[in-house]
C-alpha cells in the first residue's frame, strides 16, 4: 500500500547514505511544508504538492516533524532475570567495578541466561524491541554476552536472529564475545578465543564481534589479542572502551580498524584525538551517565575535533534500563554537548553508518521508508524534553506500526 505524508517539516538529513562529521552534523536537510510519498516500503517521492496516486492513504502532518526512524547502534536488549538487588546496594554507596569483580553485575545476568531457554530468551528480547519500536527506533542492534561458554553465546545468538525475524524492524546482531571474565574459568580468555570465537564463525560468519575492555573485565592485551583473531577471520570488530578508565584501548581501536569505540566516559584529550583523525565511530552511551555515576562522555570535544559520532541507548539491564532513543537524545545534549541537531544526525544516519547500513537514515528516494512523525512542529523540542514518547505515528518499512495517528487528521 502507498502512503502520502503531508505537509510535514521534513528532515531529509541531506544525501542519503553519509556519516556526518563535524559542522555538516548541524545540517538536517530541513524542507518545511513538504511532502513524502511511500511506495513497496520505499520512499518514492520527496517534495511539495506531490500528486496523490490512486488508492494511497493520506497522513496529514500539519507542519510535525517526520524524520527518519531512531538506529539504536548499541544495545544489550537480550537478557534474563533483573538487577534491581544489585541497583539497591549502588544506591547505598557500593561501587560498579567492586559488584563486578566480587561476581555480581554483569556475572549475574550470565547466570540468569544460562539457566534459560532460548524461546524464553528470544521472548523477552522481542518484548523489549516492541517497546523500542513504540518509541521510535525502528533499527537496533543487540549484543550477545551474557552466555561466556560457546553453547550459551550461541544460544543468545539464535535468540537473536529469532526475535529479529519476526520483529517489524530490523536487528543487527553482535558477538560480544569479550564481557566479563568468568572466575570459575581459569582458562576464560584462550577458551574464548580458541574455541568460542571458532564457534560463532562458524555459525554466524561475517557477525561483528565485540569486547568490554576495563578494569576487571579484558585487559587491553587481550582485547586486541581477540578482536585481532576476529578479524582474521572475517569479523567486524567494535569494543566497549574507557567507561572507566582510560587504559589505551582507544588507540587499538584505530591501529585495528574497529568500526567504533563505545563509552568514552574516560577518555582523555589524546584519545579524542586519535578517534577524531580516524574512521572509527564514537559511540556515546549517555543513559549510562544519569544511571551510574553522572560521567558522560566529551561529545562537544569529539565533534569539533571532527570526529565520527553516533549515540545509543546502551539498553541493558544493569547499567541502562532505557529503551527510549529520544532520551538518548536528550542527555546527549545535556551531558555530552552535543546540539540537538547533532543529536539527530548521531541517532540516525550516523547510527545507521555504524551498523554498516546505507538505507536508511535519511529521507530520500530509494530509502527504506522507517520514518517517524513527531508531536512537535520544532525538532530541537526532541532533545528540549525529556521522559515521554516524541511519537505521532512510527511507519516502518513503509506501515504504521505504532501511533494513533489517522488518515487526515493533523
Amino acid at each position: 500500500m502507498s502512503l502520502l505524508i503531508r505537509g510535514a517539516r521534513v528532515l531529509t538529513m541531506g544525501k542519503a547514505g553519509r556519516p556526518r562529521r563535524g559542522a555538516a552534523m548541524r545540517d538536517l536537510g530541513v524542507m518545511p511544508g513538504c511532502d513524502v510519498l511511500v511506495d513497496r516500503g520505499k520512499v518514492a517521492a520527496v517534495g511539495r504538492s506531490l500528486s496523490m496516486p490512486p488508492g494511497v492513504r493520506v497522513i496529514d502532518a500539519g507542519g510535525r516533524v517526520l524524520m527518519p526512524g531512531f538506529v539504536d547502534c548499541h544495545t544489550h536488549a537480550c537478557w534474563a532475570g533483573d538487577r534491581i538487588e544489585e541497583w539497591g546496594r549502588r544506591l547505598r554507596g557500593e561501587n560498579y567495578l567492586d559488584i563486578l569483580r566480587a561476581g555480581g553485575g554483569i556475572m549475574s545476568t550470565v547466570r540468569a541466561v544460562r539457566g534459560s531457554e532460548e524461546g524464553v530468551l528470544a521472548s523477552g528480547l522481542l518484548r523489549r524491541l516492541n517497546a523500542m519500536l513504540v518509541h521510535g527506533t525502528t533499527t537496533a542492534e543487540v549484543k550477545s554476552g551474557y552466555g561466556l561458554s560457546s553453547a550459551d553465546e550461541l544460544k543468545m545468538l539464535r535468540a537473536i536472529a529469532g526475535a529479529g525475524r519476526v520483529w517489524a524492524g530490523t536487528l543487527a546482531a553482535t558477538a560480544l564475545l569479550g564481557h566479563a571474565i568468568d572466575p570459575d574459568e581459569p582458562d576464560f580468555v584462550e577458551r574464548t578465543i580458541g574455541e568460542t570465537l571458532p564457534a560463532v564463525s562458524g555459525a554466524f560468519p561475517g557477525v561483528a564481534v565485540d569486547a568490554y575492555c576495563e578494569r576487571g573485565a579484558w585487559s587491553v592485551a587481550d582485547t586486541v589479542r581477540l578482536l585481532g583473531a576476529a578479524k582474521v577471520a572475517g569479523h567486524p570488530v567494535r569494543v566497549h572502551a574507557d567507561q572507566f578508565s582510560s587504559l589505551g584501548m582507544v588507540g587499538e581501536a584505530v591501529r585495528l580498524g574497529a568500526v567504533s569505540a563505545d563509552h568514552l566516559e574516560a577518555s582523555e584529550r589524546g584519545d579524542l584525538e586519535s578517534l577524531a583523525s580516524s574512521g572509527v565511530f564514537g559511540v556515546l552511551l549517555p543513559c549510562c551517565g544519569l544511571h551510574l555515576d553522572g560521567r558522560y562522555a566529551k561529545g562537544r570535544d569529539l565533534i569539533d575535533l571532527g570526529g565520527l559520532v553516533a549515540i545509543a541507548t546502551n539498553y541493558n539491564p544493569g547499567s541502562a534500563p532505557c529503551p527510549g532513543m529520544a532520551m538518548a537524545v536528550a542527555l546527549a545534549v545535556r551531558g555530552c554537548g552535543l546540539t540537538p541537531e547533532e543529536a539527530i544526525t548521531a541517532s540516525t544516519i550516523n547510527a545507521a553508518a555504524v551498523l554498516g547500513l546505507t538505507d536508511r537514515g535519511a529521507i530520500a528516494p530509494g530509502q527504506r521508508a522507517d520514518l517517524l512523525l513527531l508531536r512537535h512542529r520544532d525538532e530541537r523540542e526532541l532533545a528540549f524534553e525529556f521522559g515521554g514518547n516524541p511519537c505521532d505515528a512510527v511507519i516502518c518499512g513503509g506501515e504504521v506500526v505504532a501511533g494513533a495517528v489517522s488518515a487526515g487528521v493533523p
